[in-house]
């Protein structure tokens, strides 16, 4: 009995280490069905446009870009693309990342910093703010917040204050773990995110990363990867909820089957 036992919790231990799935807490399903209606994308008095490439690294956002000041994009990629369109319109580019030596291509108005972005300022890691503060910039200019770090970005949003968000007219942020959103605790920290987001923000587009499969639990699919752009909302005159996906200008990021985005995420659009 005693071997069957340490057998079994070795089996079970394998199991867990090597799947994303964990014993804890599950959400409640109408938690996570207010959180989703509260996401769900609407059409605004601005289009959308492309900047970067057909296919990873490029993002949609609304044609509202001039007195743009500055673009920050943690996470560098292989490519530069949506910055590099950035900087052509004028904007000064801020980059950064730590686990890069440098830029995949130069420009005039780039400035690269070896540093993470996420919650503290030490010897690897600078929050936002500071950031944002080492630039001398204006004190009242508008900026463009591009973030893609791999899940620290909840972090980052939740430690950055009040002040800097207001400053950012967009954000096109890619989310990570949605499919942890059955996950109790989890759901808080990215609750508390989304909360602080749509506080100033209202999500206009989220189609998701086909890098991973969709994960579908009692009536709901997750995309573990979702891009998600969100509108100032002293920027949005009028606005109806989007019903038709995806977006003309969507491109997958792999070469892998396309997801599509799930009726749960824009549900209200039949409303």
């Amino acid at each position: 009995m005693r071997d069957a036992l340490r057998n079994f919790r070795s089996r079970f231990a394998s199991a867990i280490a090597t799947s994303r799935e964990f014993p804890t807490w599950q959400n409640d399903r109408n938690n996570l069905v207010r959180l989703l209606e509260r996401l769900h994308p609407v059409s605004t008095n601005r289009e959308l446009i492309r900047l970067g490439p057909a296919g990873d690294g490029g993002y949609l956002l609304p044609d509202n870009l001039d007195a743009v000041e500055a673009c920050f994009s943690p996470g560098v990629n292989l490519v530069s693309g949506f910055e590099k369109e950035c900087a052509d319109r004028g904007m000064r580019v801020f980059l950064a990342d730590k686990s890069v030596e440098g830029l995949a291509e130069e420009h005039p108005l780039f400035s690269f910093s070896k540093k993470f972005i996420g919650c503290t300022s030490d010897e690897d890691f600078m929050t936002l703010d500071g950031w944002v503060d080492d630039c001398a910039l204006k004190n009242d200019s508008d900026l463009l917040l591009q973030i893609d770090i791999e899940g620290y970005e909840y972090g980052v949003f939740l430690s950055a204050s009040a002040a800097l968000m207001n400053r950012f007219r967009i954000i096109v942020a890619e989310f990570h773990e949605l499919d942890q959103l059955w996950n109790e605790p989890f759901f808080g920290l990215a609750k508390r995110t989304f909360d602080k987001i749509l506080q100033t923000h209202t999500c206009v587009h989220l189609p998701p990363n086909n890098c991973i499969e969709a994960v579908s639990r009692s009536g709901l699919d997750l995309r573990p990867i979702m891009e998600m752009t969100f509108l100032r909302n002293d920027r949005i005159e009028s606005q109806i909820y989007q019903s038709k996906f995806p977006h003309p200008l969507d491109f997958d990021n792999t070469s892998k089957p396309t997801l599509p985005l799930p009726r749960c995420w824009y549900s209200n659009a039949a409303s």
